[in-house]
């Protein structure tokens, strides 16, 4: 998308925790990993590993 706004709104409305706007690759080692809902069993790795309350969602993007 050409619309930086548009993408995010669309990214916070996804329920998964990464997502990747204009980019194919969305993994980094600087994000935090785990499942959302049911499937695991929290965050690993960067700051959100200590969020384990918290829902976060990574996203990232070129523009």
């Amino acid at each position: 998308t050409r619309d930086l706004g548009r993408g995010m709104r669309i990214a916070e409305s996804l329920e998964s925790g990464m997502v990747g706007l204009n980019r194919g690759l969305v993994s980094d080692p600087a994000a935090p990993f785990g499942g959302v809902k049911q499937s695991g069993l929290g965050r690993e790795g960067a700051h959100d590993g200590l969020l384990a309350f918290l829902e976060t969602k990574y996203v990232a993007g070129n523009w």
